[in-house]
């Protein structure tokens, strides 16, 4: 449950209160590594306070998640607890995004294997236009 008594945060201990790190250890490396940024500017301590409002910018997997603070808890609660805390302000992924990650070139079904010549020809356009 949110704790209204509570006016500011350490920012590791709420990124693993609202069940982004499963260790406070992580959530900790993480601020110490310089990869949250707290309303737009980078942090290197774990123990910056946060406040209601704040907006964090955070490496998660693969991907970068934002969040806006709603709420504290005085514990690592369960998970709908931990979802009222913030509000994801994620943008969802793109389709382009998902084909841009993609490994394997897309290619008309039916079209089968690429010839030596056309994959040749796939490589030299994907050195040109690096990841």
């Amino acid at each position: 449950m949110p704790d209204p008594d509570v006016s500011n945060q350490r920012v590791d201990i709420w990124l693993w209160h609202a069940r982004f790190f499963k260790t406070r250890t992580l959530s900790s490396k993480i601020c110490r590594a310089g990869k949250v940024r707290l309303n737009g500017l980078k942090i290197t301590k774990a123990k910056t306070p946060i406040i209601v409002g704040d907006i964090l910018t955070f490496p998660q997997e693969k991907k970068i998640r934002i969040a806006k603070i709603l709420a504290f808890n005085h514990r690592r609660g369960p998970a709908p607890e931990a979802r009222a805390l913030y509000e994801d302000m994620t943008p969802p992924p793109t389709e382009i995004k998902r084909i841009e990650k993609s490994k394997v070139a897309l290619r008309d079904r039916g079209t089968g294997r690429p010839t030596k010549n056309q994959r040749r020809a796939t490589d030299r356009l994907k050195n040109i236009f690096p990841d």
